[in-house]
Order: structure tokens, then C-alpha cells, then sequence
């Protein structure tokens, strides 16, 4: 059945209508009303690309704002430890769920799940269920690389929701087990995700001796990146995400964004953890607007952010080709925002999108051809509700 999103306009300006057939877009451009078995009104909105969140511990979703005065040592003691001990299967559904759907309530359509949560197998099915429930694009980086049985399932999953490898890295565990283990996500075709520091001590040139560096991994943070880890990073096409407000909230260190623009890599945002940040990649990319001006000096323009949070996240967990952009041949990720039609018609858009609206703005949200947010309000999933389920969970980790 074939989908309409007749007369948005696109955030370059162009006013279009997108076509939407098995779950893709087919065209963009002027499309008669008799294409289409359904027909969403766009006249008013800008339509973009559905928002990636490179970099999300989707599970932590029941422990939102518990931890505004957090230490990363609080942090691990607290959430890490008592938190997510807490958590069988059934806790591990509910609190993706609840996860799943605060991203769409944002426009986030694609979510890197960085899932401490996948301890058993019967652990990664209930993950896996939620985001069949909620409909949201996951790509689920299990976090249990010792499972290599439970891995190898999750590396043979196709469609919406796929998998990847999270691991402790070469940072922060012994190396040969981070070898071992990256080796391992390569040959299943995976991305390996993992959390990095950077600077003149860090592994990464070991690492580059090592043939370990590529496309198949995706570094976290970085915050101490230097110019020459960003040529390195950037060199060999590894995957760099940047999670901004978390990294400035918590200590970690400035932003690794403008650093790896300067090598010419092109980092991707996420949210890391709502303990002490919120649910959507608005914020981020404000954040990274003001902190990327201030290291260049100069009025880099609003617009180009857009793409961290949309093109640059897609790559950076290795769905360029998939998500990210409004093309015929994506798979139909597209949001419907409100509150600019007063700039309707003109080339500020993009710049607009970034610097003024929030999730509020959000209007209809589309996955993978299917909507899942209509006219401001989730369709079959009720956020307050889910809130109300997994309650209990944010008082163990106290």
C-alpha cells in the first residue's frame, strides 16, 4: 500500500511530496494523489529525515533524570551496578519499550542501542520484542560479547531491527580480549561500538598497527581527541558518534565534534543516557552548533548540524546507505515538523530546524513506510503509561 506525504516542504526549501511504497521512498517530487492508497496532509511542515541516535542506552529510559549531579563513578556504582541488576527480561521489555517510544515522541526513527540489557539470551528476546512492539529502526549492539552463541543470533537479523557489538574496547578492558572481540564483530558483519578517550596515551595507534581500525567500528566520545587521532580516525573511515551534553554534564571533556571536522570525518550525535539529559537530539545539535562556531570562529552555518544528527549518525553505525536522507531508494524514515510556516518557501529552513524547534514540533513521524506518530500523538504506544509501569525501577538504583 502505497503512502503519500503530499505538499511538506523539504528543509532546503523545495516544497515536494514524498512517495512511500513497501517501507521506501520511491519519489520525491510532484506525485498525483491517485498514487497513493493513503494520503498525509504536509501542507505547513518541513519534512526531514528521521533523526539517528547513534549512541543511546535505550534501558536506562525508566531512570530518566535520576542523576543530574552525577559522577561517571556515581554513575557506574548507581546505574551500572545497582540499577541494571535490578533488571530480569520482563524490566528489560518494559524499559526499552518505554525508551523505544520516547525516541519516536522526538523524531528519532533510528536508535543505536548500546544495550548493557542483553545479559542472557532470554534477556536480548525481550529487547528484541520491544522494538518489535514499538516500531522504531534499532540496530541493538549486544553487550554480552562472551555470548558468541547469542551474538551469532543477533548478527543474523535483517530489516528494521539489526544488531551490532558493544564492547568494552581497548580503553577500558585488556586488549587481547578487545581483539578477540572485534575480530569476531568483523567477521559476522558487525559494527563494533565502543567507548574511547583519545590522546597522546590512548591505543589508537596500536590499534591502526594492528589493522583493527575501519568502517566496522564506531568510537564514543573521544573527548580527548587529537589532531592526530582525528586524521588517523578519519583516514580509515571509522565511525565517530559524540554525545555532547552528556560528555559536558558528567566531565567528560569538550566535544570531539569540531576536532574530527577539522581531519574531515563528519561525526554523528547521540543522547548516551537520560539519567541527566534529554530523551531527543535537539539539544545535541544546538550544542554542537555553539561549541563548533566557538572552535572555528566564524558563523558556521545552522544547517550543516542537521546532518550529524541525521546523514553523518546514519554512517557512523554503518546505515548510510540506508537511512538519512529524503531520497528515493532510503528506506522511508521521515518526520513532519510544525511551528515554521512562517519560513515556508525559503532557503533558512534547515538552519531553523536546528536552532529553534524541539520535540514539541514534532507532528507525524514515519518508520520504515509505517506512521508512528500521527498529528502529535504516538499511535499505539501511550508514553505516559509505560512511564507509569517502569516507575518502580528508577528507586533501585538509589
Amino acid at each position: 500500500m502505497n503512502l503519500l506525504i503530499k505538499g511538506g516542504h523539504l528543509a532546503s526549501g523545495d516544497r515536494a511530496d514524498v512517495l512511500i511504497g513497501n517501507g521506501e521512498i520511491i519519489t520525491v517530487g510532484s506525485v498525483p494523489v491517485t498514487d497513493a492508497a493513503e494520503v498525509i496532509d504536509a501542507d505547513g511542515l518541513v519534512v526531514v529525515p528521521g533523526f539517528v541516535d547513534g549512541h543511546r542506552h535505550v534501558w536506562q529510559a525508566p531512570l530518566r533524570g535520576i542523576g543530574p549531579d552525577m559522577t561517571l563513578p556515581e554513575y557506574l556504582t548507581a546505574v551500572l551496578g545497582r540499577a541494571l541488576n535490578e533488571y530480569g527480561p520482563r524490566e528489560a521489555y518494559h524499559a526499552t519499550l518505554l525508551g523505544a517510544a520516547e525516541a519516536l515522541n522526538a523524531g528519532i526513527t533510528t536508535v543505536f542501542d548500546w544495550s548493557n540489557a542483553t545479559r542472557t539470551p532470554e534477556h536480548t528476546d525481550a529487547v528484541l520484542d520491544a522494538y518489535t512492539r514499538a516500531g522504531i529502526r534499532a540496530v541493538v549492539a549486544h553487550g554480552n560479547p562472551d555470548d558468541e552463541q547469542d551474538v551469532r543470533r543477533v548478527a543474523a537479523l535483517h530489516g528494521r531491527v539489526t544488531g551490532a557489538l558493544a564492547i568494552l574496547g581497548t580503553d577500558y578492558g585488556p586488549w587481547d580480549e578487545a581483539v578477540r572481540q572485534i575480530e569476531l564483530g568483523r567477521q559476522l558483519g558487525l559494527v563494533v561500538s565502543m567507548h574511547a578517550s583519545g590522546g597522546h596515551n590512548s591505543p589508537l595507534r596500536r590499534m591502526d598497527q594492528a589493522g583493527l581500525l575501519g568502517p566496522h567500528l564506531q568510537l564514543v566520545h573521544v573527548n580527548n581527541m587529537t589532531s592526530d587521532d582525528a586524521k588517523l580516525l578519519a583516514d580509515n573511515g571509522v565511525g565517530v558518534t559524540v554525545t555532547p551534553i552528556v560528555e559536558a554534564t558528567m566531565g567528560h571533556g569538550a566535544s570531539s565534534y569540531s576536532q574530527f571536522a577539522d581531519a574531515g570525518g563528519r561525526a554523528g550525535l547521540g543522547t548516551d543516557v537520560v539519567v541527566n539529559a534529554p530523551a531527543d537530539l535537539f539539544e545535541p545539535m544546538r550544542d554542537t552548533l555553539r561549541s563548533h562556531r566557538a572552535h572555528t570562529g566564524t558563523m558556521h552555518p545552522a544547517g550543516g548540524i542537521l546532518a550529524a544528527a541525521t546523514v553523518d549518525s546514519a554512517r557512523a553505525i554503518g546505515l548510510g546507505d540506508v537511512v538519512g536522507t529524503v531520497a528515493a531508494g532510503k528506506r522511508a524514515d521521515l518526520v513532519l515538523l510544525d511551528g515554521l510556516t512562517h519560513l515556508l518557501g525559503t532557503r533558512d529552513l534547515t538552519g531553523a530546524v536546528v536552532t529553534s524547534l524541539g520535540p514539541a514540533d514534532v507532528r507525524t513521524v514515519v518508520v520504515d513506510g509505517r506512521v508512528v506518530k500521527r498529528d502529535g500523538h504516538l499511535v499505539g504506544l501511550d508514553l505516559a503509561q509505560l512511564r507509569r509501569s517502569t516507575a518502580e525501577l528508577a528507586h533501585r538504583a538509589r
